[in-house]
């Protein structure tokens, strides 16, 4: 149940993030506050969707690492607590105000500020995850290794 759920729960909060990421630069570009609303608010409610689904990548990748020492595993490792400190002490908060801003209609530079933080963080968690997706597949062989230098 481990093996199958670890990839299920990465690939659903690397695609919930990304999702949540690409939509709030698609609102924000657009210039219409509605729009903004709209993706702050359905952000704030697919909360339920994502922090389940990260603790359960975080669960079952401990559970599959154990003590392996690989070096994909132990990147994995390293990965995890900086994903997990960024959304809930960063992406989380985040969402919250800035869908409790955008409710307001204050669309205000401390708006845009915790929007360019939001925008940072997420782009991090992204690429973070999208490496531990990739050292995941590399483990079980699914894709090549990394070259290695001669």
């Amino acid at each position: 149940m481990t093996k199958r759920l670890h990839p299920v729960a990465g690939a659903l909060a690397l695609l919930t993030i990304l999702a949540f990421w690409t939509a709030t630069v698609v609102s924000e570009l657009s210039g219409d506050p509605a729009a903004v609303l709209a993706v702050k608010t359905a952000i704030l409610q697919g909360l339920v969707v994502l922090v389940p689904a990260m603790a359960a990548v975080g669960i079952t990748g401990m559970r599959l690492g154990g003590r392996a020492r690989h070096p994909l595993v132990a990147a994995k490792r390293r990965r995890m607590p900086v994903i997990a400190a960024n959304g809930l002490l960063v992406l989380a908060p985040a969402a919250v105000y800035l869908q409790a801003k955008a409710a307001a209609g204050a669309f205000d530079s401390s708006f845009l500020l915790v929007q360019a933080v939001e925008f940072v963080a997420g782009a991090v968690n992204i690429a973070l995850l999208g490496l531990s997706f990739r050292d995941g597949l590399r483990l079980k062989g699914r894709i090549g290794r990394a070259p290695t230098a001669a």
